[in-house]
């Protein structure tokens, strides 16, 4: 994501009060919030997720909504990448 001039370290912030919600969640096996050196408007979120139902319902969590609701005025560009983990440490068996 791209915060919009200057709101990188606030959307930062919202990420990483998303992350402490996922480690509640079962069905989420990684969540890391990253920066990006020498671009100090982009954060970037690794996600893994059991299923894709299982993103969506984090998705429909009155929390999750919330701070989505807080992030949105802070994102200039989102790219969003769809990939399929084939093993790697902290993935598991």
């Amino acid at each position: 994501m791209t915060a919009t001039k200057g709101r990188g370290d606030a959307l930062q912030d919202i990420m990483l009060a998303a992350a402490r919600v996922t480690e509640r969640l079962p069905d989420c096996h990684l969540y890391v919030v990253q920066r990006v050196p020498d671009e100090p408007d982009t954060v970037r979120v690794t996600e893994v997720w059991e299923n894709q139902a299982a993103h969506a319902a984090s998705l429909a969590m009155p929390e999750v909504r919330e701070l989505i609701a807080s992030a949105r005025p802070l994102i200039a560009a989102v790219e969003h990448h769809v990939v399929r983990p084939v093993g790697g440490k902290g993935l598991g068996p």
